[in-house]
């Protein structure tokens, strides 16, 4: 089922997801300002970003873009060899609201963060028995050629049954992430962006999830951020 129907729109979820258990209104988010918790909101959604050959520049445009109110964790394999995804990470912290880190080993995913995946090894997300979220990271085989792997990030999404996700697939040679993006449309929510031709460095990412007919929304790079808060509900 998509996140966006004619009856059914995610800013009716949002609504509900922006009162803790609590009954606390949640408030404009700041750096380390954390306030996401799994185990009190049942209606989780994660948004995953893939992404490849000419990423790092695509991932600016939409990550410095998303407001210090977004309300939604966020993960990121972005193809880089070790030492690499540090220093990317760094820059994008330095250029956005959220505060973009390299993801660590067994860290609870929290609204205003975004993780990126070390170079060389898959970040998964981890469903914990209470139902808190949490990244997981191995040197596992490597899928598509790739350690870290969009697919595995994606699938991993998917396994551990959040309420919703929505998948970004950006600029990138090959088709890594396409096999993830067909478990993630079988979540009770679902959405996905993918990078349009014309913006991408390779269009093989995302082109890959447009042939398959994943794509809910086929955009320019420049537009994905004001789409995503759209589908979100304008958080």
């Amino acid at each position: 089922m998509q996140i966006i129907t004619k009856n059914d729109s995610l800013r009716k979820i949002t609504a509900q997801k922006n009162k803790i258990s609590d009954g606390t209104d949640v408030q404009k988010n700041t750096k380390n300002d954390i306030i996401y918790s799994g185990e009190k909101d049942e209606k989780t959604i994660i948004v995953g970003i893939g992404a490849s050959t000419g990423g790092p520049k695509a991932l600016q445009e939409v990550l410095a873009a998303l407001p210090g109110t977004f309300a939604f964790p966020v993960v990121v394999v972005q193809h880089m060899p070790p030492g690499f995804t540090k220093s990317l990470a760094s820059r994008l912290d330095g250029l956005c609201e959220l505060t973009v880190k390299e993801a660590e080993d067994g860290e609870k995913l929290s609204i205003g963060n975004i993780y990126i995946a070390p170079g060389d090894y898959h970040l998964k997300v981890i469903r914990r028995p209470g139902g808190s979220f949490i990244i997981a990271l191995d040197k596992t085989a490597q899928v598509n050629g790739h350690r870290p792997s969009v697919d595995v990030m994606f699938e991993s999404i998917y396994e551990a049954k959040p309420f919703g996700a929505v998948g970004v697939i950006m600029t990138g040679m090959g088709s890594d992430g396409v096999n993830g993006l067909r478990l993630i449309k079988k979540l009770p929510k679902s959405y996905i962006i993918a990078q349009d031709e014309a913006t991408s460095t390779v269009f093989g990412m995302p082109g890959a999830a447009v042939k398959a007919g994943l794509a809910d929304a086929v955009l320019p790079v420049n537009e994905i951020s004001s789409h995503l808060l759209k589908v979100l509900g304008g958080v």
